[in-house]
């Protein structure tokens, strides 16, 4: 759920909303885990808290949060997305290791099929929504696929955009 909240009683809005909520999953027999209930203020500063009654009647305050990790997504309260490259870019560096430790030579075929089926993915999961726009986080990303392209025999002397090249890649910009 969500809602604008420019003053202080637009939250009633909201604590209306989770209170009908509740009564309909009560209704039709479907708890909600209210641990995995959170709130996140997106550009407002605003003391606001939403509480919901468990079913046994128990009435909790949901808590407050800066960022939440959904699907694999992280999502901040500033709504940028350095965090999420950053992970995405960590997962990826680490299974580029894996890779450069099992195979010592790898031939552009050999790196495609692993390269694509392993690391590519991780950069790549679910980039509609966190859509890196900085500079910093694009060449964050970047730099695992310019340093998976190192690992191709004959390849590691040539320009980045080069390797791409003889390899059919894009770059991940």
């Amino acid at each position: 759920m969500w809602n604008i909240i420019q003053q202080e009683s637009d939250s009633w809005d909201i604590q209306e909303d989770l209170t009908r909520l509740r009564e309909w999953s009560n209704k039709w027999l479907l708890d909600f885990n209210i641990e995995k209930c959170k709130v996140m203020h997106l550009g407002h500063k605003l003391p606001t808290s939403y509480y919901i009654s468990s079913k046994d009647g128990t009435v909790s305050k949901l808590a407050e949060v800066d960022e939440e990790k959904d699907l694999g997504v992280i999502l901040t309260n500033d709504l940028k997305p350095g965090r999420q490259c950053r992970e995405a870019a960590q997962k990826a560096m680490n299974v580029l290791r894996t890779i450069k430790r099992h195979f010592t030579r790898l031939d552009k075929a050999a790196f495609l099929i692993l390269y694509k089926s392993y690391v590519r993915p991780l950069i790549e999961y679910s980039i509609q929504t966190w859509s890196p726009s900085l500079r910093k986080d694009i060449n964050c990303l970047e730099l695992v696929q310019r340093r998976a392209t190192n690992l191709v025999i004959g390849l590691k002397r040539l320009e980045y955009e080069d390797c791409l090249r003889q390899l059919g890649l894009t770059t991940l910009e």
